[in-house]
């Protein structure tokens, strides 16, 4: 195993401690599972640039780096929801969405095309993890002037999180169709 792929599990393996830790009684629990939440975030990036750089992609990495991004935050939302700070509606929406895109590129995949992310895609994610960690630290520091800043990422993610889904859809559309391009 390759090490681009061992960070990805080690992401994996980080959803389970930020969860206890998240919905523990210890004594600002809410910044410690923050902080594992942005490491594990940022392990992503990392282990995506090793592969790159190293030439490492493999069949592997391929399935579980998304896979390990989707527990996390789906660990994250449904956390939040626990808590009381997420609608469940919006989680069913963005869920919608992930499971959505899945089956569509493994619709894709079988028929030997590949869909690669796109701007709209990384939008949704960067603006997801954002509200995610606004509402883990429970809106700090703009709960002090207050500023609803953690919702109004929270409905900014889920714009671009429905604007990608039908972007990713439309732009490959052909995929639905005969399955050629």
């Amino acid at each position: 195993m390759n090490l681009a792929n061992k960070i990805t599990i080690l992401r994996v393996l980080m959803i389970p401690i930020f969860m206890l830790v998240l919905l523990s009684d210890l004594q600002w629990n809410n910044y410690i599972a923050a902080s594992i939440f942005i490491i594990a975030s940022l392990t992503d990036s990392l282990d995506g640039y090793i592969a790159r750089s190293k030439n490492q992609i493999t069949a592997f990495g391929k399935f579980i780096d998304p896979l390990a991004d989707k527990l996390l935050v789906t660990a994250a939302l449904v956390c939040l929801i626990e808590m009381g700070r997420v609608p469940a509606w919006i989680v069913i929406i963005i869920l919608a969405r992930e499971f959505t895109i899945t089956g569509f590129r493994t619709i894709a995949a079988s028929q030997g095309i590949t869909i690669a992310a796109s701007p709209l895609g990384k939008i949704k994610t960067i603006t997801q993890l954002i509200a995610i960690i606004s509402l883990l630290i429970d809106n700090y520091p703009f709960r002090l002037i207050n500023f609803s800043f953690d919702i109004i990422m929270l409905y900014i993610s889920l714009f671009f999180t429905i604007l990608s889904g039908i972007d990713y859809i439309y732009r490959n559309r052909h995929v639905l169709k005969s399955g050629k391009k």
